[in-house]
C-alpha cells in the first residue's frame, strides 16, 4: 500500500502544479470550515469550553477521515488505478503550492509598481497581522514569512501524512490545520475552545516542519557564497526563537538562505507583537526576495517528495 500512497502523492503534486484548486469544484476545506463554524456557534459558550473544543475537533476529524476512507476504499475495491487517482485528487486538495505562489505574486506585482495600497490589500488576504500602515520592506517581509511558513503547513506536511496514511490521513491533517487557523487563537474568545485545535496542530506539525527546514537548506543554494553548513547552524540557532514550536523552521531556513532577516514588529488587532529576529541581515530586504521565496518553496517541495520516496522505498523493502 505504501507504493500506492507514493504514486498518489506524486500525482497530487503534479495536479496541484498544473491546475491548483479550480474555483468551480467544491473544496473539502470549505466543508470543514462550515463544520467548524457550526460547532463554534453552538458550543463556544458557557463552561467547559476546552472540552467542547475537543469534542468539536473529534467530530471534525472523524468526518474528514471517515468519509474519505470510505471513498478511497471503494475506489480501490473497483480498481487499483482508480484508487490511486482518487487518492491523488483528494491529496491535491490538501496542498496549495500553486495557490501559495500566486498569492505571493499578487503582492509582489503591485509592490514593484509602487502601489503600496494594492499590495497591502492582497497581503491582508494571506496574513493575520494588520496591513494598513505597512511599508514596502514590511510588506515584503510579511509575504516571505507567509510563503516560508506555509511551505510546511500548506504543502509538505500533508504530503508527509499522505505517505503514512494516504488521502484520509492527509485530509485529517488538513482538518487539524483548518481548525487551528479558525479557532486556535490565544484571545478571550478562543483560548479555551480552540485549545485542542492549537495543540493538535502543534503535534501534527512537529516532524514535518523540521524535515521541511532541513530539506529547504539541502535543496537550495545559499546566497552570498554561504555554505550549507553555515545555513544549517543559523537554522538550528533561530528556529526555536519563534513563538510557535514549528513555524520557525521554514522562516529561519528561508532567511538564512537568502541572507536576510525575518521577524520583528507586527501588529495584530491593534496590539503590537515583537517577534524574534531570524537570520542575519546581510543584505537589504527587497521585493525581489518574494520571488526568491517562491523558488525556495518549489525546490523544497521537489526535495521533500524525493525524501518521501526514499522513506517509502525503505519502508517497502523492510516490510
Amino acid at each position: 500500500m505504501i507504493l500506492y500512497h507514493l504514486m498518489a502523492l506524486t500525482f497530487a503534486v503534479i495536479i496541484d502544479r498544473l491546475i491548483g484548486d479550480p474555483k468551480w469544484l467544491p473544496h473539502p476545506v470549505v466543508g470543514m470550515g462550515k463544520i467548524i463554524s457550526f460547532f463554534e456557534k453552538k458550543l463556544n459558550n458557557g463552561s467547559h469550553r476546552r472540552v467542547k473544543g475537543f469534542m468539536m475537533m473529534l467530530i471534525l476529524l472523524s468526518i474528514s477521515g471517515g468519509v474519505l476512507f470510505i471513498i478511497v476504499y471503494t475506489a480501490y475495491s473497483i480498481h487499483t488505478m482508480l484508487g490511486i487517482m482518487v487518492e491523488a485528487w483528494f491529496i491535491s486538495t490538501t496542498i496549495a503550492a500553486k495557490g501559495l505562489k500566486q498569492a505571493a505574486l499578487d503582492v509582489w506585482q503591485p509592490l514593484v509598481n509602487k502601489d503600496l495600497n494594492e499590495a497591502r490589500k492582497y497581503l491582508s488576504y494571506i496574513v493575520g497581522r494588520d496591513t494598513t500602515n505597512l511599508k514596502e520592506e514590511e510588506i515584503t517581509r510579511a509575504t516571505i514569512e507567509t510563503v516560508s511558513e506555509n511551505t510546511s503547513d500548506g504543502i509538505t506536511a500533508p504530503l508527509f501524512y499522505a505517505l503514512l496514511g494516504g488521502a484520509p490521513l492527509a485530509m485529517i491533517y488538513r482538518a487539524v490545520n483548518t481548525g487551528d487557523s479558525m479557532v486556535g487563537y490565544k484571545n478571550e474568545r478562543y483560548s479555551e475552545f480552540g485549545y485542542a485545535a492549537a495543540k493538535l496542530d502543534d503535534l501534527f506539525n512537529l516532524i514535518p516542519s523540521r524535515l521541511t527546514g532541513l530539506i529547504m537548506i539541502m535543496f537550495n543554494r545559499p546566497a552570498l557564497k554561504r555554505s550549507r553548513t553555515e545555513c544549517l547552524n543559523v537554522l538550528l540557532r533561530d528556529a526555536k526563537k519563534h513563538p510557535s514550536p514549528n513555524s520557525g523552521w521554514g522562516e529561519a531556513a528561508a532567511a538564512t538562505l537568502m541572507g536576510i532577516q525575518l521577524g520583528g514588529r507586527n501588529v495584530y488587532g491593534g496590539h503590537v507583537s515583537e517577534r524574534a529576529r531570524m537570520g542575519d541581515s546581510l543584505i537589504k530586504l527587497l521585493p525581489e526576495h518574494i520571488l526568491a521565496a517562491n523558488r525556495l518553496m518549489i525546490r523544497t517541495v521537489f526535495g521533500f517528495t524525493i525524501l518521501l520516496w526514499m522513506i517509502g522505498g525503505m519502508w517497502y523493502v523492510l516490510t
